[in-house]
């Protein structure tokens, strides 16, 4: 629009800063981590994340938005004119990943300092909600002529399966198109396909010995006692991680046998650490060892820059003899996913140009010799690849040792095309704020722009920045916050104005 040439939109941003500001740290201060156990009507994700949603809302109220929850789900403030046909979405979520290792400062305590506010959810995904809703505070602010209605949707359930959208669809009519602050900049307008599902260990013992061949390491007869026989050790639980789409920063084992061949294998042990540079201690109790290995935690869809504690202590693990269950479990983890992200053990390894590589992170391990026992894979796969392919692989594959698939959650690949209108408006805002060419990129990440029609990613992440999603001492820079909200004021004010063919709007 012509009257945008002269808007300095981070003069606007600056006039709200202490209010943004102080939202934000009110909003940060939400424990919004997905607790099933605190479930109820109208709050199905729990307390906490009930408790952000209404914050929000009750904001949007106040600043004269139309707010709706939708049943706890999702909810969703709205401003435009009364007779429009369509609407823009700004999508964002308000749920965080629990905040596991350690912190400077309690996570949900939010702290600044050096220009940067720390908080679990401070750039995934509350900072980049409240600069998307001050930016829609400013625009309305400043009464801009709108063509089309803005709704900001604050969804509940992002880092698990997005039920929050699923529900949403069901309830409101689809966007025109629209964009989430929840990747990078430039513009994120690819993402690969993800399966996520668990591999469960069945409990029948009556598998043959065939695995045990192509099973590396892990099949090998075991340690020798002084008999000159294997020794057989129980094991007696294994757990590594706690959500799906994080590499497990640590792992424990218990293992049971005769104490002089557990002191042998924690002086093992400890040799093994030493050789792979890995952190790991160990506890010989009477007939017990405990073991512990750390890791690096790391997201999944990048699990390449991650250390998975689970898989290197299983590694070790896999030098020994076991009861039957437990002997499949550790081969099969082993052989399938040790230091490797890329699928080439599964025979599902693929690229492509637009999408990059299939990556595979198993987020949370356990084996229960009295439950359920099972590895998780979150797998992300590019353009070129089919779920239907990559599950029948894998099934294979784990099948040999006595594995099943459990109902696996999937998502398409998604991907606009550059021509489609919203595009050139988004890369030309950016560019204008930045100086920076307006590249279009591709994710293994998956957003909620996946969740709508003409959906994708924009920041809130700049170049050059790290970026501390799902770590101990997430941040945002304080900068990084303003330029946004002010890059979002003016794509909100664009794409609100947006000229869209009959045809585009399907």
């Amino acid at each position: 629009m012509d009257n945008n040439r002269s808007m300095n939109w981070m003069d606007e941003v600056m006039k709200s800063k202490d209010r943004l500001l102080a939202d934000l740290i009110a909003l940060l201060r939400y424990e919004s981590v997905k607790d099933l156990s605190s479930s109820a009507v109208g709050q199905p994700m729990g307390k906490g994340i009930s408790e952000a949603l209404q914050f929000m809302l009750d904001l949007a109220t106040k600043e004269g938005f139309n707010a709706h929850n939708l049943e706890g789900y999702a909810g969703y403030a709205e401003y435009g004119p009364s007779d429009a046909e369509d609407h823009i979405a700004v999508l964002s979520h308000l749920d965080v990943v629990p905040a596991t290792g350690k912190w400077t400062n309690p996570p949900f305590e939010p702290s600044i300092r050096d220009g940067r506010i720390f908080a679990r959810g401070a750039i995934d995904d509350k900072g980049p909600a409240m600069a998307a809703f001050y930016a829609l505070v400013i625009v309305k602010r400043l009464g801009l002529p709108l063509k089309h209605n803005v709704r900001l949707i604050f969804g509940t359930d992002e880092e698990h399966a997005s039920t929050c959208m699923q529900r949403y669809r069901e309830l409101e009519k689809p966007p025109l198109c629209g964009f989430t602050p929840d990747a990078e900049f430039p513009i994120v307008n690819a993402e690969k396909g993800q399966i996520n599902t668990k591999l469960i260990l069945q409990r029948s013992e009556d598998f043959d010995s065939s695995w045990q061949s192509e099973a590396g390491e892990a099949g090998e007869a075991g340690k020798v006692g002084e008999t000159g026989e294997a020794v057989v050790f129980e094991l007696l639980h294994f757990y590594a991680g706690g959500i799906a789409n994080m590499v497990p920063e640590s792992a424990q084992a218990s293992i049971k046998g005769e104490e002089c061949e557990l002191t042998a294998m924690a002086a093992a042990y400890e040799v093994y650490c030493v050789n792979e540079e890995r952190i790991g201690s160990s506890e010989v109790d009477g007939g017990r060892i405990t073991f512990s290995m750390t890791g690096k935690s790391a997201h999944g869809m990048e699990p390449q820059h991650g250390v998975n504690a689970g898989l290197e202590l299983l590694h070790f693990l896999g030098g020994y003899r076991y009861q039957p269950a437990a002997e499949r479990f550790v081969a099969c983890v082993d052989d399938c996913m040790y230091r490797d992200c890329y699928g080439r053990r599964f025979g599902v390894d693929m690229q492509d140009e637009i999408t990059g590589s299939l990556t595979i992170n198993t987020g949370i391990l356990k084996f229960d010799p009295n439950g359920e026992s099972f590895f998780h894979l979150n797998l992300r796969y590019p353009a070129c690849g089919e779920d239907t392919f990559i599950l029948e692989r894998i099934a294979d594959k784990i099948g040999r040792f006595g594995f099943v698939i459990d109902q696996p959650i999937l998502k398409k690949p998604h991907a606009v095309p550059a021509d489609y209108p919203m595009i050139p408006i988004l890369q030309k805002v950016y560019q204008e704020a930045t100086g920076l060419a307006p590249e279009l990129l591709a994710t293994g990440g998956g957003t909620y722009g996946s969740q709508i029609p003409n959906g994708v990613a924009f920041g809130p992440l700049f170049p050059g920045r790290a970026y501390t999603a799902h770590q101990p001492d997430e941040y945002m820079e304080i900068e990084d916050l303003l330029q946004a909200t002010a890059i979002y004021a003016n794509a909100i004010y664009q794409l609100a104005n947006m000229d869209v063919e009959a045809e585009e709007r399907e």
